[in-house]
């Protein structure tokens, strides 16, 4: 058999892969002859450059010292590829775990350009960036200050960074911000959320990040006084990923949307993996009715059915009915006995429910 090994990251837990390695060993010891394929995936968030760097094996892998979210230095990976495209993963720059505590006004997306004009310097002529897991809602307007964007109060004086000192924003200043590159820029996302309202990113996400409701007011408030200036399409789908990154990056440097699992599954080469594999087997950390609204999973389970290849979960935990289109699902949490014994060591359980798979789907 054909094998193709396509997990998303189990979030918190594991990488996808670290996931993908763990599902083939447990195949492999049941059928050591199958010829398996890895193809780790991601939506855009955590793990966006892992997934690339398994799929693209020439592709470089560099790593940029930049300012975190809350100033302190990280170490941001990204690659570029042999045509000139870097990719970039904002949660490798300004991702909430990289805060020493939630910061839902100050913390700021400064970090992801830095690594994008790192990038441009190197030779990049695209920009691929994954927006996903960030700790801010500043609308981007960080990134586009390491591009050279500069931020006004009424008084002529340069704003903080963060996402509460747009509530002081009177005037954009985009003279010294760079060009983006001739190839274009495209943003992977995971969300469809506006840039402001009920439904926008500091109404959504804020708390995760600990804005309280005063917090998420004055953001939600903050972010409409950058769009009031900046233009675009702040009501557009996506526009309010990563605290309104896609929006800011969107209006300012002309970068598009796009759905980041499908995005990736086709950049990745996922149509090609399809074309001669028997089998799917692919997971995430929960399987339930929301892994099939424009998840890796989700997308993953419709490419699979239009190619006509049947697909297996693993999943740390399954939820609800398991539609048709699957032909087999093991919950790692019922193979382990609790969640906490799971989670204390997922790639076992994982190596365990590939091994299951393969003796439920196979003789």
């Amino acid at each position: 058999m054909r094998v193709v090994v396509a997990p998303d990251s189990f979030k918190g837990s594991v990488a996808a892969g670290d996931a993908a390695r763990a599902l083939a060993r447990g195949w492999l010891a049941h059928r050591p002859g199958d010829d398996v394929r890895l193809l780790p995936l991601a939506d855009g968030g955590e793990g966006t450059v892992d997934a690339f760097a398994a799929a693209l094996p020439d592709a470089e892998r560099r790593t940029t010292v930049v300012p975190g979210p809350d100033g302190r230095p990280v170490d941001a990976a990204w690659l570029l590829l042999p045509d000139r495209t870097a990719v970039l993963e904002l949660a490798q720059s300004s991702g909430l775990p990289l805060l020493a505590s939630p910061d839902a006004l100050g913390a700021h997306t400064y970090g992801l350009g830095v690594v994008a004009r790192a990038a441009l310097d190197a030779g990049a002529t695209r920009l691929v960036i994954g927006l996903g897991g960030s700790a801010s809602t500043d609308g981007g307007t960080g990134a586009l200050r390491a591009l050279g964007l500069r931020l006004h109060d009424d008084q002529g004086r340069e704003l903080p960074l963060g996402g509460a000192a747009l509530a002081e924003l009177a005037r954009l200043d985009t003279t010294g911000l760079a060009p983006p590159p001739p190839g274009g820029v495209h943003l992977l996302v995971d969300v469809t959320a506006p840039l402001t309202g009920p439904a926008g990113a500091a109404a959504t996400y804020g708390p995760q990040k600990g804005a309280g409701p005063e917090a998420v007011a004055l953001l939600d408030a903050a972010l409409g006084r950058f769009a009031g200036l900046a233009g675009g399409a702040p009501d557009q789908p996506g526009a309010g990923a990563a605290g309104g990154t896609a929006y800011g990056l969107a209006a300012l440097w002309d970068a598009r949307i796009a759905p980041g699992a499908a995005t990736i599954a086709t950049l990745v080469g996922l149509g090609d993996a399809l074309a001669g594999a028997d089998l799917v087997l692919t997971g995430e950390g929960r399987f339930d009715d929301t892994s099939l609204t424009g998840k890796v999973v989700g997308s993953l389970l419709d490419a699979a059915a239009a190619a006509g290849v049947p697909v297996a979960v693993a999943a740390g935990q399954v939820a609800g009915r398991v539609p048709g289109s699957v032909a087999a699902a093991v919950s790692l949490v019922e193979l382990a006995g609790s969640i906490d014994a799971a989670m204390d060591d997922p790639t076992t359980w994982l190596a365990e429910a590939g091994e299951a798979l393969s003796r439920r789907l196979t003789r």
